[in-house]
């Protein structure tokens, strides 16, 4: 179902600065007047986890976001001692449990848009609380991806 949300121009293009530029390390997204999906803030190459989680979040308790990011973590490969720097995109939907049920739907409609438009991200993850937004549950499921 989609929600005939779109999705703005400059969304795309930070996207292809993250994947392929390096040039910042997260995106957070918002519904802008229930119309688009437009940019909020942009966190750069040095920023960490927390930051992401922080702008994430920094709507309030009621807000819904998407956010972006380039999480990289060591990855060490059955039978070998040395350890690999591994980077993957994931897309997360956060619309913690004290949002409005409209804005959830509004987010969670609107969501496949935005996943068909950002091509090559690894990981979809929709995120209620801290628990499913902590770096470590988000490794946990981007390793579960990885070729043992």
């Amino acid at each position: 179902m989609s929600s005939g949300v779109a999705i703005a121009d400059d969304c795309k293009s930070i996207f292809e600065d993250i994947k392929k530029n390096k040039t910042y390390r997260y995106c957070v997204f918002y519904i802008k007047e229930e119309k688009s999906i437009t940019v909020e803030t942009k966190g750069d190459s040095n920023s960490s986890y927390d930051d992401f989680l922080k702008d994430l979040q920094s709507g309030g308790d009621g807000e819904c976001r998407y956010g972006l990011y380039d999480f990289e973590y060591e990855h060490q490969c059955q039978g070998t001692a040395e350890s690999t720097k591994k980077q993957k995109l994931f897309l997360m939907s956060w619309c913690p449990d004290s949002a409005k049920i409209k804005k959830k739907m509004l987010y969670a409609s609107s969501f496949e848009t935005l996943k068909k438009s950002l091509v090559g991200v690894h990981k979809y993850i929709q995120a209620t609380d801290a628990s499913e937004a902590s770096a470590s549950e988000v490794e946990k499921q981007l390793r579960s991806t990885d070729r043992v």
